[in-house]
């Protein structure tokens, strides 16, 4: 169990949090909300231990074994696979010790190798650490790549694999679903709902926070309040209760009106003195229920495209590609005035690349691709973010796009942004990864397109933006190509899917669910996940087993009684969870948390029965 006593934390001059009370017990996954500078990343850093309280103190059980996402990758030659095996510092010594003591044929020495890899749970660890390099996205021919060779993105992704091996107790994730695709994103939920120890996470991506989050811990106005349920269930509770505050303030006003009206009328009179100074008492002890103070809700736009033809770009079998390698083939792909389109499809298998197409960025191999002449587009992708100019402010990036126009027409226009005042005339420096994004959508606004090709624009968006993005492109005109691993945004704007796989790209009849499901069926699953790893240790063979006969379609009566069981263990943890967060409870709270432990543990067994019942 983590306990929070009286806790409060410092960055520099600025008070956080303050008088923070609560108790997380082992075993919930806990998503951490709140807006930007709420102090989500300095209360990871508190739990880490690496910044102090400023008052009261954290309680993290003594032997508790800490994860979390290294925040820089340096420049290594190790390859991608040790670097992720490496998490498991235990494993990777005794498999560093086989190798050597094999390399330089010291058999006795590769005999107690053996046996130190057997006690520790040695002899899978590099077939763990290529599912979880496979599950994020990385081909098997990249696995023994150096780690310097990989892009900043990529080595995120082999900060997460790594984490995600180390043995903890308590996993801390700082935003894991930036630089991963949907794909990616969809395979580490399933991993962590089947994680055993203690989850925190921070996201901005609420399907995400939906998927896997049992509990909710709401960073606001220096408070930290804790909700049991995902977000949605958060959202819910939230609204409830500020509508009950409303109520509450509204009623006390009302009755402080009365009292003071009545102490205003008689206090002057004897025969009524007594009765005014009562009242007087009365509204000294009313509890100043604050009024709810409506968060400014962020609003921004696309402007009307000034033309707007009805077919606007296409392409004509057409084949994409780098130079002599061709990734996509045949591809014929038509945007009308009104589409709205997500692309699906597994990591590499070229929705960028179809992206890129459709902009003109790099050329076709074969076919043709056709545009209207008043087509005007706006792309976004990543380098669009990395492309803005150190040491220029965003009034400098958008005059160089709108040269002669007034400094206060731009400076209106960024104010819609969320750049007013002087903010329009700080340098990018210093801005954050979400403002960057947000300058980027701001310049591709100004050109009024009548299409947007965006691929990912939602990584370091915090959840405000996102929903302002959502109803932008909602209420946008012109036509809309998407690549996004947030699958709420996608759900709101786009109306058509295209799934892009083994070389196609075509439409895809089904929606999100039905795709992630065909995800985890489709047969193109990459074998490194599954085959022998070159130079891992050689365990004793086992013993010839017996053939294994083709699988077969579940029982339909399993299949649901493996449901119902499901079912009854979840309503089982979430009873002990609504116990264990009574108060009145407190002396039991060991023996409820282990109970807790012990029915989340079969829990996850029993899903994962029915998972693999539901795929069969």
């Amino acid at each position: 169990m983590i306990g929070f006593r009286d806790f409060a934390l410092r960055r520099g001059e600025r008070l956080l949090l303050s008088n923070v009370d609560l108790s997380l017990h082992a075993g919930w996954r806990v998503g951490v909300v709140g807006r930007n500078g709420t102090g989500k990343s300095s209360l990871f850093a508190a739990l880490q231990g690496e910044v102090e309280p400023d008052k009261g103190d954290i309680d993290v059980p003594g032997k508790a074994r800490i994860a979390s996402v290294a925040q820089e990758t340096p420049a290594l030659d190790d390859s991608a696979l040790d670097f992720v095996l490496s998490g498991d510092a235990v494993v990777h010594a005794a498999v560093a010790a086989e190798r050597e003591a094999t390399a330089r044929e010291d058999w006795e020495a590769v005999a107690e190798a053996h046996h130190r890899l057997e006690e520790v749970g040695g002899y899978d660890a590099e077939a763990r650490a290529a599912k979880l390099l496979h599950g994020l996205g990385f081909s098997s021919d990249t696995h023994d790549r150096a780690v310097r060779t990989f892009s900043g993105g990529w080595r995120v992704r082999l900060n997460l694999a790594r984490a995600l091996m180390t043995p903890s107790d308590l996993l801390l994730l700082d935003e894991p679903t930036n630089h991963l695709d949907l794909d990616a994103v969809l395979w580490l939920e399933q991993w962590l709902l089947k994680y055993p120890g203690t989850l925190f996470v921070i996201s901005h991506d609420r399907e995400f926070l939906d998927g896997i989050c049992s509990h909710m811990l709401h960073l606001h106005s220096g408070t930290a309040k804790l909700y049991t349920g995902n977000y949605t269930d958060f959202e819910r509770q939230r609204a409830e209760q500020l509508r009950q505050q409303q109520i509450a303030h509204e009623k006390e006003q009302a009755e402080r009106a009365h009292l003071q009206k009545f102490i205003d009328r008689f206090k002057a009179k004897a025969s009524k003195a007594k009765q005014a100074q009562s009242r007087m008492k009365r509204l000294a002890k009313l509890a100043g229920t604050e009024a709810v103070r409506a968060e400014r809700s962020l609003h921004i736009d696309f402007p009307v495209p000034d033309k707007l033809p009805h077919s606007l770009l296409g392409l004509t079998h057409a084949d994409c590609g780098y130079g002599d390698t061709k990734i996509l083939d045949n591809i014929t792909f038509r945007l009308e005035a009104g589409d709205r389109i997500a692309l699906l499809g597994p990591n590499g298998a070229g929705k960028s690349t179809l992206v890129k197409t459709l902009v003109g960025e790099i050329p076709l191999l074969a076919g043709e691709r056709g545009g209207h002449p008043d087509l005007r587009i706006g792309y976004f992708a990543q380098h669009t973010v990395e492309s803005l100019r150190e040491g220029e402010t965003p009034i400098d990036h958008l005059s160089k796009l709108a040269p002669g126009v007034a400094t206060q027409q731009l400076r209106d226009f960024l104010g819609k942004w969320q750049f007013p005042g002087d903010r329009a005339f700080e340098p990018v420096d210093g801005f954050s990864g979400g403002e960057r994004a947000r300058l980027a959508l701001a310049m591709i606004a100004w050109g009024k397109p009548n299409v947007l090709l965006l691929d990912e624009p939602t990584n370091h968006l915090d959840l405000d933006m996102r929903e302002a993005l959502a109803e932008a492109l909602s209420d946008f005109d012109g036509a809309i190509v998407l690549v996004s691993h947030d699958r709420h945004l996608i759900g709101l704007v786009c109306e058509t899917f295209w799934r892009v796989a083994g070389g196609v790209a075509q439409p895809f009849d089904g929606d999100l669910d039905e795709y992630a499901v065909w995800l985890r069926t489709r047969d193109a699953d990459d074998k490194s996940a599954k085959a022998p790893v070159a130079g891992s240790p050689a365990k004793p063979a086992p013993a010839p087993a017996a053939p294994v006969k083709p699988a077969k379609k579940a029982n339909p009566v399993k299949l649901a009684q493996a449901e119902a069981r499901v079912a009854e263990l979840e309503a089982r943890v979430a009873e002990l969870d609504a116990v264990l967060a009574d108060p009145a409870r407190h002396a039991d709270f060991a023996r409820l948390g282990k109970e807790r432990e012990a029915a989340a543990r079969v829990l996850a067994e029993a899903e994962a029965v029915y998972l693999e019942l539901y795929d069969a």
